[in-house]
């Protein structure tokens, strides 16, 4: 298949796809004898796989990794669950950075309960305070 074909198949746009090649963590298509880049399943395969690693929002060095186990199927694969596991520290940090954003926010929206001149909004008036100390 060609690259506009397996990106269809796979939800990917084709601009990604050359990103991933470039990147080293999809191999080079085939070329045909008029120069289209030719696709097979193997390479959907690994797009897949690629896909699904950064719809959980891994980074592209989480991803290679991966993908060096995944290419070593008898390899062990302790490494993998580190990596996991590392992963999933990093997203509950994310996690509780957000809930401390959702309360400043909260608490920055309750500066101004209702509609009024935008020269007398409490939100605007505390936005030109000097930052709050992180907590």
């Amino acid at each position: 298949m060609q690259i506009g074909q397996l990106g269809r198949a796979l939800g990917v746009p084709v601009e990604t796809i050359r990103y991933y090649e470039r990147e080293g963590l999809l191999p080079r298509a085939e070329r045909s004898t008029s120069n289209y880049r030719v696709y097979g399943e193997a390479h959907a395969d690994r797009l897949r796989f690629i896909v699904n690693c950064r719809a959980l929002d891994m980074t592209l060095d989480e991803v290679r990794s991966l993908l060096d186990y995944h290419d070593a199927p008898s390899k062990d694969c302790t490494r993998v669950n580190e990596l996991l596991d590392e992963h999933i520290a990093q997203v509950a940090t994310r996690i509780a950075e957000l809930h401390r954003l959702e309360g400043q926010l909260q608490r920055l929206r309750k500066a101004c309960r209702r509609g009024k001149a935008s020269g007398h909004c409490g939100i605007l008036r505390s936005l030109r305070q000097r930052p709050a100390a992180p907590k």
